[in-house]
């Protein structure tokens, strides 16, 4: 009986090549088939790193085509990798098709991690991280995405999204009109590559920072929008509770309680007890 392969998802630099794993390259070196979105944009990547693997194009046009033969090879005992045109594959790209196919049918999925344009720009970006949902791009088409926006306005996590060069006014100056200036936004360009910047504040300064020079309206773009610091994210029994427990006990006792009751932050709770107490 031929014992069957494995699929390995592997992660792929997102533009500084120095940053690929020596697990992802032995990966690569070692599988039978490595399936790409775009084998002539992987190919430069593979022939600089001197992997000879054959590939298979696999992209959003044929992958529901082309997915259960795939599977039919790693059940014949064939290895195969799946890589992206950069970054960790299925997080905002195609893909999601196969790895279903082969879970559902029994075979073996193994993620060889390494680069991701969401966490790489989070991590440097200076806002909350607890939370946050990443939504891919935003909609095209103007209504829809204010909608998209606004569905963020109260979130209680960072909001993360890709956006092109060619969109990037358009969509900053939408979030600017649809969750208010004050809202903080952070922009990271050019990730982990020779340009790679961050601009963070309110849209209306981000804007600016990009009309200062036109080369920063070039190159993928990754936009964060920080939580809502109003007080919606917390509940209307939360709220009740801690009111009334400070009008008998200190503070940062209140908060606690609330906090431990209602699995919210003690830090978070004290501080808006704080701010209501100087409202008074």
């Amino acid at each position: 009986m031929t014992e069957t392969g494995t699929l390995f998802i592997v992660a792929t630099p997102i533009g500084n090549l120095s940053d690929i794993t020596q697990r992802a390259l032995d990966t690569l070196n070692e599988v039978d088939l490595i399936a790409a979105e775009d084998t002539r944009h992987s190919g430069k990547l593979l022939s600089h790193f001197g992997v000879k693997t054959k590939m298979f194009p696999l992209h959003d046009h044929n992958e529901k085509q082309k997915s259960q033969l795939l599977v039919n090879k790693i059940k014949e005992g064939q290895n195969i990798a799946l890589i992206s045109d950069a970054g960790t594959p299925l997080i905002s790209d195609p893909s999601y098709n196969l790895v279903n196919v082969a879970r559902e049918q029994g075979v073996a999925v193994v993620p060889i991690p390494g680069p991701s344009a969401v966490i790489t720009a989070l991590s440097a970006a200076g806002l909350p991280t607890d939370k946050f949902m990443f939504c891919g791009f935003l909609p095209v088409k103007q209504q829809a995405k204010i909608t998209e926006i606004e569905a963020h306005k109260q979130a209680i996590y960072t909001s993360v999204f890709y956006e092109s060069p060619r969109r990037i006014l358009d969509t900053l100056a939408t979030i600017q009109a649809t969750l208010g200036d004050e809202r903080e936004v952070v922009l990271a360009k050019e990730l982990t590559k020779h340009y790679e910047a961050f601009s963070k504040g309110s849209c209306q300064s981000i804007i600016e920072w990009l009309n200062e020079d036109t080369d920063r309206l070039q190159g993928e773009m990754v936009v964060m929008i920080s939580p809502n610091k109003e007080e919606q994210g917390l509940s209307a029994e939360a709220d009740a509770l801690l009111r009334r427990l400070m009008q008998d006990l200190p503070l940062k006792k209140a908060a606690g309680i609330t906090a431990e009751l209602h699995g919210l932050k003690k830090n978070d709770l004290y501080k808006l007890a704080l701010s209501w107490q100087d409202k008074e």
